[in-house]
């Protein structure tokens, strides 16, 4: 094992990504997009042991060629979702010198406009425990949509609780709970894009426009935590929680902090630090890196400590 220069100890680094329309479409003489090249060679210099990518559009076409094109130039193993009614797959990328084994996980792809890639891993320090990774793109259009995956996502979590570890995200189109955020709430009386308000809100009692957070609520609910807020409050990084998307939209209320990755509260632990990877140059969504110490890693999966408790003072509405 390596040792980062950074962090003075070996890592395990898990990398979201939301590629817009998977960097667009080939050249006319065929060739790769530039912003696919520019989004992989930032993804390979940062050597991640785990990438989360969304919007990977085209990459089921001419036999999965950039899957395939991807996992060798990061020098990883590629999985593809489904491609269902959203027609923009997820991926999932895995370093095997990192994981000793790896598999993709079967699910019932109906309840999804955009199926997870759901892999089950297994890292070479901790054989005997399973680590379950799962890159999500929750439902852009419909809040009802992205409730009723999330209770899949929460269902996966249950799984994991006594069988292992768990690590997953990507873009979660909704907003985090605001307790503690650096980003205020949107002002829904300025948003003019009007679909999407209907897509990112629901009605309060008194008839009020309130930002979409059940991903996030239920997930803490279940006992996850979110990488980048145990960095901020734990690990004193407050750039953990800046904006990942809404750059140039301020008809949807600006900048946003939708991207993000979650982990159990063992796993938690484990965070070195989360880095929000400025990727304007060939994406409308930024990249979040989360660094996990390996040692702990392998500590969380081996149940050595006790997990985090729940986020006990965000549960309950204001």
């Amino acid at each position: 094992m390596i040792e980062h220069p950074a962090y003075g100890e070996p890592v395990v680094t898990v990398i979201s990504l939301n590629l817009e329309r998977d960097g667009g479409e080939n050249t006319t003489d065929g060739d790769l997009p530039q912003q696919w090249v520019d989004a992989h060679e930032l993804l390979a210099s940062r050597r991640p042991d785990v990438v989360l990518r969304q919007e990977a559009t085209y990459s089921h076409l001419e036999d999965e060629r950039r899957l395939k094109a991807a996992s060798e130039l990061l020098k990883m193993k590629g999985y593809l979702s489904p491609n269902n009614a959203g027609r923009n797959p997820t991926a999932l990328f895995i370093r095997p010198s990192t994981f000793l084994t790896s598999e993709r996980m079967k699910y019932n792809a109906m309840f999804w406009r955009t199926p997870p890639t759901i892999v089950s891993a297994r890292l070479s320090e901790a054989p005997g425990t399973e680590l379950l990774l799962m890159s999500w793109h929750a439902a852009f259009n419909s809040p009802k949509g992205r409730e009723r995956e999330t209770d899949e996502i929460t269902a996966f979590v249950d799984r994991m609780a006594k069988r292992g570890g768990f690590i997953g995200g990507g873009d979660c189109n909704e907003y985090p709970i605001p307790h503690g955020e650096t980003v205020p709430p949107i002002d829904w009386s300025t948003v003019t894009d009007r679909a999407h308000m209907h897509h990112r809100t629901t009605i309060a009692a008194d008839g009020s426009r309130v930002g979409c957070t059940y991903l996030d609520r239920a997930l803490l609910t279940c006992g996850l935590h979110d990488a980048a807020r145990y960095a901020a409050y734990e690990l004193e990084q407050a750039s953990a929680l800046e904006a990942t998307a809404g750059y140039g939209r301020p008809d949807q209320g600006g900048p946003r902090r939708i991207d993000r990755v979650y982990s159990d509260g063992r796993i938690t632990r484990a965070v070195l630090a989360v880095n929000v990877l400025n990727t304007s140059g060939f994406s409308d969504h930024h990249g979040v890196e989360v660094v996990y110490s390996r040692r702990g890693l392998v500590e969380a999966l081996c149940r050595k400590h006790e997990p985090l408790p729940p986020i006990q003072d965000v549960l309950e509405p204001a």
